[in-house]
């Protein structure tokens, strides 16, 4: 008795059975016709690429309040006096500042709570004297904030 196989390939010198015959006998799925997903897929992209514009605007763009500190020296073994410069979108609100000295490890020794007040001019330029733990090395502006808190406030 012979067995017969489906698979035609593990015969020698059976030939494979044309792909048109199997349309012809199982039928070919018509075909999906999309225009519209050229368009979907462009408006996707455009609208990602707005995402992406107006989060790197809101991280990078201009802010209420930008720091720039113009330089720093050593007094002695516990002091630091910084330079600094602020602009504000908002003169007539009082802000403050965070200053810090730093040791030769980029330890903080020092911290120093700055009051800006309201002024007339957009841009003001500060010292402030920073009191350490140890010997500074360094000096920075940690932030500004219009969020001043209760006890540097007057009266």
């Amino acid at each position: 008795m012979t067995e017969r196989t489906s698979n035609t390939a593990d015969r020698p010198g059976a030939a494979t059975v044309p792909p048109d015959r199997v349309a012809d006998r199982y039928g070919t799925r018509p075909r999906r016709h999309r225009p519209w997903l050229p368009y979907a897929l462009g408006a996707a992209a455009i609208l990602i690429g707005v995402a992406v514009a107006v989060a790197a605007y809101l991280k990078f763009g201009p802010k209420d309040i930008e720091p720039e500190q113009l330089g720093y020296s050593v007094v002695n073994d516990s002091t630091l006096d910084i330079h600094f410069k602020v602009t504000r979108e908002h003169p007539d609100r009082p802000i403050v500042c965070f200053v810090r000295a730093m040791d030769s490890d980029q330890a903080e020794v020092g911290r120093r709570e700055v009051l800006i007040p309201a002024s007339t001019s957009g841009t003001v330029e500060l010292n402030a004297t920073v009191r350490t733990t140890g010997r500074p090395a360094a000096g920075d502006i940690y932030g500004c904030s219009d969020k001043i808190p209760a006890y540097l406030r007057a009266g």
